[in-house]
Formats: structure tokens, sequence, C-alpha cells
């Protein structure tokens, strides 16, 4: 059988990561037209990565279970441990099981009316008319102050919440040269490492404390340290040691956040420079709410924000997911023996014109329920696919839906100046710098 076609543009040494990280959107746009199932170098190491929602649907979902996480969760299993993130086989599987229920709907609902919609009102509350503010700053805090107050309880919290509003945005800024950078690059004592390093080693030295404070306090205080420790298999009877729950702790204040914090920044920049949009979505929001904050019993009839959300989520998805062969397996024709590093990139899936014509432009409609019918199964996978589907599916479009309508209920966001805005290659595509001016609604 013949292999997958490689790439062309491999650096010497560094492999393909240049123009992953230089130029991802260009680069990973690219690789459908090279076939199927195409073959890269992330540093000297091959990946096989598939480019057809057919073939990124049976390695996510249908054959799940012949793949382990991949060489970038290993690399990040200093940071979360074995938690969610980076454990494999029956180990996911059971902490799964464990952490599920925390995110399911009545608890987000609570999380939803009690913290998330007071915090996003408060936040609209400290704004000025015609103030300028740094708006993918101001949604970074927020979303970490959202994540720290539904993660902790106001009396274990607020050190550990200063501490992850200090180091996480640290961490963001360098997991992905450090995900992909060849272990040589790894190991030295660069300022990225550096920083990234001790970031990590504040974050996980504070989180214990809490952790140790919430089980010796017992009972449910409404927040979701109080479900991680109380937890327990109903086979079993056993739960979560306090490094288990410090590990998901940790997993879902690096993952989570950022990827509602960029997707909220990207919402107000592609509203604000399209008046059409803007008004429709205003308009709903005017119908709904009637200038109060959004709750969660408001989100079915915020139908239009839910398309904006999903056209901004497809624009601007996670970079990559990594998965490696646990047999011997055969993708479109290739032999992948087991142990071979494969991957999915969202992008390369969510920037097809066979599936989205006009790719790079920003269309809500492209999520009316006629049009959304026709998007194949696996071509939009913004939190992956199948058993492995990343647990905050449910709570991260909430999430947004109601931040997004307060703030939209009250405030009138536009470009504050005429400088470009872009996308930067961190943990996900962050923009460069996004001041937009505030203008009042209504009186």
């Amino acid at each position: 059988m013949a292999d997958a076609p490689t790439v062309p543009g491999a650096w010497p040494v560094l492999g393909h990561t240049v123009p992953l990280l230089r130029k991802p959107l260009e680069f990973l746009s690219s690789l459908p037209a090279h076939g199927e199932l195409v073959r890269i170098r992330l540093g000297p190491l091959p990946v096989y990565l598939a480019t057809s929602p057919e073939l990124a649907w049976r390695i996510l979902a249908v054959d799940a279970g012949k793949f382990d996480k991949g060489i970038v969760f290993d690399k990040m299993r200093p940071l979360f441990g074995d938690g969610l993130a980076t454990s494999s086989g029956e180990v996911n599987q059971r902490r799964r099981k464990l952490v599920l229920p925390s995110f399911q709907r009545e608890r987000v609902v609570t999380y939803t009316d009690s913290t998330i919609s007071v915090l996003a009102a408060e936040l609209a509350g400290t704004w000025r008319p015609g103030q300028t503010v740094a708006l993918d700053e101001r949604m970074q805090d927020l979303v970490l102050t959202i994540a720290g107050r539904t993660l902790f309880s106001a009396e274990l919290g607020d050190e550990v919440l200063a501490e992850v509003r200090r180091s996480i945005p640290i961490m963001l800024k360098y997991v992905l040269v450090k995900a992909f950078s060849p272990k040589l690059v790894e190991r030295l004592p660069l300022p990225a490492n550096r920083r990234f390093d001790a970031a990590a080693a504040r974050l996980r030295r504070v989180i214990p404390e809490v952790v140790g404070a919430a089980r010796a306090a017992g009972g449910d205080r409404g927040d979701l340290l109080s479900m991680l420790v109380r937890t327990t298999d109903e086979e079993t009877g056993a739960g979560l040691t306090d490094e288990q729950v410090r590990d998901e702790v940790v997993t879902i204040l690096t993952t989570g956040a950022e990827t509602t914090a960029v997707a909220l920044a990207w919402f107000f920049h592609e509203i604000g420079r399209d008046p059409v949009v803007r008004q429709r979505f205003h308009d709903e929001v005017d119908e709904v709410l009637g200038g109060r904050p959004a709750r969660f019993a408001d989100l079915p009839k915020l139908t239009y924000t839910q398309r904006i959300i999903n056209e901004i989520v497809r624009l601007n998805p996670p970079i990559i997911l990594m998965r490696r062969a646990r047999e011997d397996i055969e993708l479109a024709g290739v032999p992948i023996p087991a142990g071979t590093e494969v991957a999915v990139s969202q992008h390369t899936l969510h920037r097809d014109p066979r599936w989205f014509p006009e790719p790079g432009r920003f269309d809500p409609d492209r999520w009316s329920p006629e049009r959304a019918a026709k998007v194949p199964k696996g071509a939009y996978i913004p939190f992956g696919a199948g058993a492995r589907l990343c647990p905050g599916h449910f709570l991260a479009p909430t999430e947004i839906a109601i931040v997004a309508a307060t703030i939209g209920a009250r405030w009138h966001l536009v470009p504050a100046d005429g400088k470009k805005v872009y996308a930067k290659v961190k943990a996900t595509m962050q923009p460069n710098r996004l001041p937009m001016k505030v203008l009042p609604r209504r009186d």
C-alpha cells in the first residue's frame, strides 16, 4: 500500500512546525488539496492528518477506542497531571464518569443564573459611554473570574482566583509553542519555557489548599469543586483523590476559559464591523430581554445569537486534535502502525469550501436550520466528537450566549480605531488587540 503524501514546505529539524505556527490558517487550509490523509512533521515526528469529515469522524467517534491521546497531551501532562485532558483508555473512561456530572444541565442552570449572568452584568455596569476598552483583555478577565467562581465558592476561592487570573494568561501564551516544540527546544532555559513552568508551578501549588478546604468543609455549596470532591463511582464507590481533583481543576481552568474568552472577543469584533448582523442581534436581545441581564431560560429564544456563536466557533476553533494509534489500523487505504501519531484539524475542516462556501466570510446564516442540515457529520467539530467530546460542550456556548446577550442588551460596541485586527496563534486563535468603543443603546 502507498503511504500518504507528505505536505511540502517542511523545515530541517523543525518540520512543519514553523508554517503551522507562523501562518496556521493558510497552512491548515491548504492540506485537503494534497489528499484525504496527509503526512506532516512536528519537529522530527511524523503525523498523519485527516482532512475529510468522514475520516475525522471515524478517528474521533467511530473508532475512538483504537486511539489514545497524542503527543501534545503527553507534553501537557506535567501541567494537567493524569486528568481528563491527558488520560486515555480505562483511566479516561473512569475519570469521565466522575467528572461529567459536574457539567450536567441542572448544574449549568445554577452556574448560569447565579454566576455568569451576575458577573456579566457587573462588568457591563462598570463601562461608561464613549469609553474605549481592551475587549480581548476584559473578556479573558471576565471568563477567568466566572471560571473561578464556578469552581470555587466565595469563602474558599479568593486567593486561588487571584493566582488563576495571574498565571493562566501566561500559560496560554506559551502552551502551543511548548506543545509543538521538539524536546531539545522544550528543555532549553528559554524565557518562554521558564515563564510557563513558573506559572504552572504556582497554580499547582495553590489549588491543593482549596481542594483540601473544600473536602474538609463538606456539603454542596453549588460550585464545581463541591461536586468533584463529593462524586463517587456508582459501581466501586471510589471517588477522586485530592491530586486527581487538582488535575481536573487545572484542566478546566486552562482549557475551558481560553476558548470561551476568545469566542466572546471575536463575537463582538465581528458584529461590531457588520451593521446588519449587529442590528439583528440587538433586535433579538431587545425582544427577549427588554434591557435586563440574560438568564438560562432565555436561551431557547436567542436563536440568532446562537447562529452567531456557531459561526464564531467555526472560524476560530482550537488548532488541532492529536491522537495516537493503539493498534495497527488502516486509514484511507494507508496502513497506520500502532504508536503512530494521528491528527484532526478543526481549522482544516471548518474552512473547507466544499462544506462552507466562502469559508473566510463571517455568515451566521450558515447555521439556519435548512443550511446547517447540509453540513456533513465531522465537518463541524469545535468541541471534538465521540467518547472524548469536551465536557464543556454545553456550558461553553451557554456562557458565551449569556455574556454576549447581557452586554448587548446595554451596550453597542464598535471598533475604536482603524488598526488591523488579526488572529495570533496561542492555545487558540486570539485577536492581536481588540480596542472597542462602548456606546449606550438606550438612555
